[in-house]
């Protein structure tokens, strides 16, 4: 079985490309997903998070206030280091099982593991190939204003506390540039599955 490692920055246009590798026969993965069953209550990602935070992070309803956590570790460094400290472990432990089943399932066919900070947490060496998304820094900024509702200066901030595009683009196998739009987007994501899937012997 391939295994791909697929990342990017925040609102490049992921997700999209994550759904077009599915419809072409993709194992596909969202790392956001397994970041949120690891903290869910009564696991040990949610326990050990309150420890290092406090209980003000949790909701009424004993979950995680994602969006209280997310204020807080975007505007501090130190506490976004150690919250991905907490959560990578777990979310690492999550995909690696999934690859397992996979491969066991389909040995021929291809993994996808879609994660935005494998490249920060070093954990895309364990994939066979590297695809970063990607998109013009103009786009990628109207994009996140759009979908979360952030100002332009919430947004920036968020944006400038990842690794910047030209730092991940260095580690890539293969690149998707979403600029253009969907159709181009997916025009390109075709392509590159046929040069990623198994030739017939």
């Amino acid at each position: 079985m391939l295994k791909v490692g697929l990342t990017g920055s925040i609102a490049v246009g992921k997700s999209y490309v994550c759904d077009c590798f599915r419809e072409l026969g993709c194992h596909v993965l969202d790392a956001d997903k397994s970041a949120r069953e690891v903290v869910e209550p009564g696991t040990q990602g949610l326990v050990q998070i309150v420890r290092e935070f406090g209980s003000s992070v949790l909701q009424l309803s004993g979950e995680l206030d994602r969006k209280k956590l997310a204020g807080i570790v975007f505007a501090d460094e130190e506490k976004r280091k150690l919250l991905n400290s907490i959560i990578h472990p777990f979310v690492i432990d999550v995909q690696d099982r999934w690859i397992q089943a996979c491969e066991e399932a389909d040995p021929d066919g291809i993994a996808i593991v879609d994660a935005a900070l494998m490249i920060e947490a070093g954990s895309y060496r364990r994939f066979d190939k590297i695809i970063v998304v990607w998109c013009e820094p103009a786009i990628q900024l109207i994009r996140l204003m759009g979908r979360d509702h952030l100002s332009e200066q919430d947004a920036k901030a968020r944006i400038d506390a990842q690794v910047s595009q030209e730092e991940k683009k260095r580690f890539a196998d293969y690149l998707i540039n979403t600029s253009v739009g969907f159709e181009d987007t997916r025009r390109q994501v075709v392509n590159l599955f046929e040069r990623l899937r198994p030739k017939p012997s």
